[in-house]
């Protein structure tokens, strides 16, 4: 395994044609205590459910990009160029700390022809990175909203839209999230008036 290079993954099911880089979330601090509070979303976390199961042989890629993204900066020439016109961050994984989501800008930067869409609930990291320099126009940041049953009616300063998870029993006309990424795009157009995401959750 090359140390210098970020692990991309080929997305499949609803995130079929749709890459993305992720991390570990089995040793994100930040999703081990979410995890355990019974009263949000983290604790069905899909991600640590996989990882533990059947997606096991993930786990070496997944610390991998943990281990590259969260240490230091990464030097441009290092950062991978991607060819697609939209790519996602974490659709496995949050951010670790300040420099995970620095080296995410600046691969933003460096690929400034791709939509690239980012989920976290880490808006400290956000707020803290954003007040010492300008984020990308080609990044769309989703607030993923821990609380189920409870979309949310504004949208955190700085981010885009919010991503919702809601119960099986909840208003079905409300639910505009279904099928496949790809052929939806909701969450990767910045300027579509759809701000609110919300899915049942799995």
């Amino acid at each position: 395994m090359n140390y210098n290079t970020l692990k991309i993954t080929q997305g499949s099911g609803k995130m079929e044609k749709l890459k993305s880089i992720n991390t570990n979330t089995l040793t994100n601090e930040f999703c081990i205590k979410q995890s355990k509070n019974k009263n949000v979303i983290c604790s069905r976390c899909y991600s640590i459910n996989n990882l533990k199961t059947f997606r096991k042989s993930c786990i070496p890629s997944r610390q991998h990009n943990s281990d590259l993204l969260d240490k230091k900066i990464i030097h441009k020439e290092l950062l991978p160029t991607i060819l697609d016109i939209y790519f996602r961050f974490n659709s496995d994984g949050e951010l670790v700390n300040n420099i995970h989501l620095i080296n995410l800008l600046n691969i933003c930067e460096k690929n400034k022809h791709t939509t690239f869409a980012l989920w976290t609930k880490r808006k400290d990291i956000v707020y803290q990175v954003e007040s010492k320099r300008k984020l990308p126009k080609n990044l769309i940041l989703v607030f993923s909203n821990s609380q189920i049953d409870k979309p949310l009616k504004t949208i955190p300063r700085l981010f885009h839209k919010t991503f919702n998870s809601v119960s099986d029993s909840f208003d079905k006309s409300a639910i505009n999230c279904s099928g496949k990424c790809v052929e939806c795009l909701k969450c990767y157009v910045k300027d579509n008036n759809i701000n609110q995401i919300v899915e049942v959750m799995k």
